[in-house]
């Protein structure tokens, strides 16, 4: 049988990067695609042996067990201020952070935008799924308005609880930031250009034209209580109208 298969028959091929280990991120979850995503853009780089990961506090904590690059784990929220020392230590090294809402927009909400303004040279990949997934499903700064979450369990109000905060549009107006994008990955499309974005971001550090942020507007399955699919729709319907995706700041 597998005499027959060709190279232009394979739908699906795992990148060489991807570990065998299994994924522990619930069914449905974005994570493992932008994984995924990150994993093929290093590969087609030709970035195996200079790529280098911060992982995070928060659902992609092991983010390291499962793409086979350097990565080392920061405290909660220091995840930009780590990759800033790495990148000038060793300027010729991709170096990335990997962050959820709580970590990058929450507790370390300094370092990211200092980060940014520094021109460090690292990109920052932002998943942003409205919530803290890992801990419990509590309000993270990300949450909308009326979205219900352990801690706003009647839905979040702007006179309790403030609004929602637009990392992407506060970050684009930084002069470090060359290059900020908000993406999705729902549908193969979204994939598509989400990859683009990860690509163009990791050439415009390695070109040292400033730091970048990529926001991925992402589901949490488990968080808001609806199967994939219409978890799917729910962020389709609600989160693109909080978040538009698209270039904020084009290189």
């Amino acid at each position: 049988m597998t005499d027959i298969i060709s190279e232009e028959n394979i739908v699906y091929k795992k990148p060489a990067l991807l570990t065998d280990n299994r994924m522990h991120y619930c069914p449905g979850c974005s994570h493992g695609v932008v994984h995924k995503l990150i994993a093929e853009v290093i590969e087609e780089m030709g970035m195996t042996d200079k790529a280098i990961g911060v992982s995070p506090v928060g659902c992609g904590v092991f983010a390291y067990n499962y793409i086979d690059i350097d990565w080392q784990e920061a405290a909660h929220g220091r995840a930009p201020s780590v990759a800033c020392a790495m990148k000038r230590l060793m300027p010729d090294r991709l170096v990335f952070t990997y962050q959820g809402d709580g970590d990058l927009a929450a507790i370390g909400t300094a370092e990211t935008f200092h980060s940014l303004n520094r021109a460090d040279c690292t990109t920052l990949i932002f998943i942003n799924n409205a919530m803290y997934g890992m801990t419990g499903a509590q309000m993270s700064p990300e949450t909308l308005l009326g979205q219900k979450t352990t801690t706003c369990p009647y839905g979040r109000t702007p006179e309790l609880h403030g609004y929602p905060l637009n990392v992407s549009e506060m970050a684009a107006l930084l002069p470090g930031a060359c290059y900020v994008t908000r993406q999705s990955v729902e549908s193969a499309g979204a994939i598509r250009q989400a990859k683009k974005a990860i690509r163009k971001a990791f050439e415009a550090n390695m070109a040292r034209k400033g730091s970048c942020l990529v926001e991925i507007v992402a589901t949490c399955s488990s968080g808001w209580k609806l199967p994939p699919e219409k978890a799917n729709e729910w962020m389709k319907e609600n989160m693109f109208k909080q978040y538009p995706k698209g270039d904020l700041k084009a290189l």
